[in-house]
């Protein structure tokens, strides 16, 4: 999308931005988001030395430009973009506040337990789950809603 690759790096894909393309459908009639959403890889020696605002989750969270798509249809050939904005995550934000709690949360289970702990069923907000070999952070579907609901 927009001419960018995609991008497994920590950094983001833009200039200043993070590019997040997010499939939604109508469900009983409500724009609903269909998937979760990877927000980035985790590291676990980043994760154990890293708070939650010196991190990459936090730095691709709020640097986030968010594409809402509707697809019409399996293999449908054209989508609707719905929404193109960003979310203003600020550090005093409620939403923000328990992001950083299911960091937190997440990071003290890989310091206590070990790598192999994290699953999805952690964080209300986010979830540190399986991606390929490893593990990401991903927005559960009720942040990528609100993200949603948010925009302009």
């Amino acid at each position: 999308m927009a001419g960018l690759e995609t991008n497994t790096s920590k950094a983001p894909n833009g200039l200043n931005f993070e590019l997040k393309s997010v499939s939604f459908y109508l469900k009983k009639g409500k724009i609903t988001p269909k998937y979760t959403m990877a927000i980035t890889m985790v590291n676990e020696k980043e994760l154990v030395e890293h708070g939650f605002y010196e991190s990459h989750c936090w730095a691709k969270l709020k640097s986030m430009v968010f594409c809402a798509v509707m697809w019409h249809g399996r293999n449908a050939e054209n989508a609707e973009l719905l929404k193109v904005g960003s979310f203003d995550f600020s550090e005093n934000d409620e939403v923000i506040k328990e992001v950083k709690s299911d960091y937190d949360f997440i990071r003290s289970k890989l310091k206590t337990k070990g790598f192999s702990s994290l699953t999805g069923k952690d964080g209300k907000w986010i979830q540190a789950r399986t991606k390929g070999e490893g593990r990401a952070f991903y927005a559960r579907m009720s942040l990528v809603k609100k993200i949603f609901e948010n925009l302009n």
